[in-house]
C-alpha cells in the first residue's frame, strides 16, 4: 500500500493524529518480502518518506523511488510537509528518509541541529545552486544591477516559502549585500512564484524571482540567472539522501541501494518535466510510471 499524506507548516512535527491521508494507491501486500533479492525489509511496517513541500527535485525522486520500492515489495508512505518539522521528524523516528538535502550550505543549520540523529549517505546529484532569475530579455545580467533597476521589476523580488534555505540566503546574504532593502522581498511559495513567473514571461514583462538549480522552470519559461560576483547563495551543492538512525538497520537492501544511487541533471529535467511541466495535476503515478518504461534500462540498475 502507498499512502501519501500532507503536513502542515509549523515549528514543530505534529503527531500521528495531525497527519492528513491524501490518497491511497492499491495494496501491494501485508508483508514486505525485500523484493526479488528475497532479503528481508527488517521491519514490519511502511517505508516513510518525507517530501518537502514544493521542491520539485525532491518530489519527483521520492514518486520515482516510491514506484521502485512499490515495485520490490515494499509499503512507501510519503507525507509532504515543511523544511524545519521533516528533519524533526527524522530525528524524532517520525520519518526515515528525505531524499531532498541541499549541502554543504542550504540545509547545514538543520544537520548541525540534527546531525546526531541523522545519517548522511551521500549526494545523488551534483549539480545543485541557489539563484535569482529574469526574464531572458531583462535589462540587467547581475545582482549588481538590481537595486539601480529595481523600478524596472516593479520593486519586488518574488520568493517561496520562508522557512527554506533560499529565503534564509535572500534575507540574510543577497538583500544587505547589493543593496536591495527597498526592494519587497515577497514570501509566498514555490507555486506562487511559478505562476508569477509565468504570468510575466507570457506578458513579456519583467520579473525578478528566487529559483534554483536543477528545475525544470529553465526549460519551460525563456529566464536567465542573475550574476552573484558576491558569490552570496554560495557555491553548487549536492542533493543528498538523508535517513534516521534506524533506517540501515530497519531496511538495509534499501539502505545499499540508496547510498549507490545517482542521477545526473538531464535525466531529473526530463522526469520533472514529464511530471510538472507536460502533465497538469497531481496524480504522477501514471506519468512516473510511463518515464520509467522510457528510461527501463537505467531505473533497473538502481536496484541490480
Amino acid at each position: 500500500m502507498t499512502k501519501r499524506k500532507h503536513l502542515a507548516s509549523g515549528a514543530a512535527l505534529l503527531g500521528a493524529s495531525a497527519l492528513v491521508l491524501a490518497g491511497c494507491a492499491s495494496d501491494s501486500g501485508s508483508e514486505t518480502d525485500g523484493g526479488d533479492s528475497g532479503e528481508s525489509s527488517g521491519a514490519d511496517r511502511a517505508i516513510e518518506l518525507a517530501v518537502f513541500n514544493g521542491w520539485d527535485e525532491g518530489i519527483a525522486a521520492s514518486y520515482l523511488w516510491e514506484a521502485i520500492l512499490t515495485d520490490a515489495g515494499y509499503e512507501v508512505e510519503l507525507t509532504y510537509a515543511d523544511v524545519a518539522p521533516v528533519y524533526a521528524g527524522l530525528a524524532g523516528g517520525d520519518f526515515d528518509l528525505v531524499l531532498d538535502t541541499w549541502l554543504p550550505q542550504t540545509h547545514a543549520d538543520y544537520m548541525e541541529e540534527y546531525g546526531d540523529d541523522l545519517v548522511d549517505l551521500g549526494a545523488w546529484n551534483e549539480d545543485a545552486a541557489l539563484t535569482v532569475a529574469v526574464n531572458e530579455d531583462a535589462p540587467i545580467d547581475s545582482l549588481e544591477e538590481l537595486a539601480a533597476n529595481a523600478d524596472a521589476f516593479n520593486n519586488q523580488i518574488v520568493g517561496i516559502e520562508p522557512g527554506s534555505g533560499l529565503m534564509g540566503a535572500m534575507r540574510d546574504a543577497v538583500v544587505p549585500g547589493y543593496g536591495l532593502e527597498d526592494m519587497n522581498l515577497i514570501e509566498s511559495s514555490t507555486p506562487a512564484m511559478l505562476a508569477e513567473l509565468q504570468s510575466a514571461t507570457d506578458a513579456g514583462e519583467n520579473v525578478v524571482v528566487t529559483l534554483w538549480t536543477p528545475h525544470w522552470a529553465y526549460n519551460a519559461f525563456p529566464i536567465k540567472n542573475l550574476e552573484d560576483p558576491q558569490g552570496t547563495l554560495g557555491d553548487a551543492e549536492g542533493i543528498h539522501t538523508v535517513t534516521a538512525t534506524t533506517f540501515a538497520e530497519d531496511f538495509p537492501e534499501v539502505n545499499e541501494w540508496l547510498e549507490t544511487w545517482a542521477m545526473d541533471s538531464e535525466l531529473l529535467y526530463s522526469l520533472e518535466d514529464a511530471m510538472f511541466n507536460q502533465y497538469d495535476g497531481d496524480d504522477y503515478g501514471p506519468v512516473v510510471e510511463q518515464w520509467i518504461s522510457e528510461n527501463q534500462e537505467w531505473v533497473d540498475s538502481l536496484t541490480s
